[in-house]
């Protein structure tokens, strides 16, 4: 049982995968045509058939027809035999009579085997138009089932061509949609946006390192303030932003200056 069960799955999983492959290679197109090429043959196969038979018919209504007019012929022909029988009868010449009579017999029997061959024939004759007309009335019913086969190979083409025409277009849509995280146009940007952040912080290095630059030039302009202030007040002389309080200044000093001198006179 249970090699079995593994030989039915296997064989069930070998169609899967065959069925699978023949779904993947099979093309609408080419099968609808290999389809409309198949039935186009059968119906020459069918119309071939149509023929012969119609031949078959044509054969025995001309055989039909003739068997008629044999029987026509004959009746005429012991028509004939027998008037002239009657006139030799009618002379006395009762050996010619019997002669044209044996003819007008012969002529009978010869007009009654036509005609039983003609009514023999009938039936047939009968039955094969009526197959006939049947075979004709399925025949034309092919033709508008191909005919149909053909318009919908037609319009199943031109879908499957409108499907596949809307999936390159969805497609071609999609490649540049740039609301797609996935799309060409968002890493583009994305590698852009990074160029652009690389650029600012460059950017901002440079800033930074002008600004200590300046921070620097500053300190140093207001070290060399310093010692110029330091050399003026050495010389004796304000600095121009010290103008306004250099009288006080002045006194300050001198008054201290004075009061040094004094203090010095008294310790003497």
């Amino acid at each position: 049982m249970v090699k079995q069960s593994i030989l039915g799955r296997i064989t069930t999983l070998a169609k899967a995968n065959i069925n699978a492959m023949l779904d993947k290679a099979e093309d609408p197109q080419k099968m609808l045509d290999q389809m409309v090429r198949d039935y186009t043959n059968n119906i020459a196969e069918a119309e071939a058939a149509v023929a012969q038979t119609i031949g078959n018919l044509r054969m025995m209504e001309d055989d039909y027809r003739e068997d008629q007019e044999a029987a026509r012929s004959w009746g005429q022909k012991a028509l004939a035999a027998s008037q002239k029988a009657d006139e030799f009868r009618t002379k006395g010449e009762a050996a010619n009579a019997d002669k044209f009579d044996n003819l007008a017999k012969v002529a009978i029997e010869r007009q009654m085997d036509a005609e039983r061959q003609a009514k023999t024939a009938e039936p047939t004759i009968t039955s094969q138009r009526e197959i006939v007309d049947r075979l004709k009335t399925g025949l034309d019913q092919m033709k508008v089932k191909r005919q149909q086969l053909v318009s919908k190979r037609d319009e199943l083409t031109a879908r499957s061509r409108t499907a596949e025409a809307q999936t390159k277009v969805n497609e071609a849509v999609k490649s540049i949609d740039i609301m797609d995280p996935t799309s060409e146009i968002s890493r583009y940007e994305e590698k852009v946006r990074r160029e652009e952040a690389r650029v600012r912080g460059q950017q901002e290095l440079a800033a930074s390192s002008l600004d200590a630059q300046f921070e620097s030039l500053e300190d140093l302009g207001e070290q060399t303030e310093v010692e110029a202030r330091l050399a003026a007040l050495k010389s004796g002389s304000a600095p121009s932003a010290l103008t306004a309080g250099s009288e006080e200044l002045t006194l300050d000093y001198s008054g201290a200056e004075t009061g040094t001198q004094t203090g010095t006179a008294e310790r003497a």
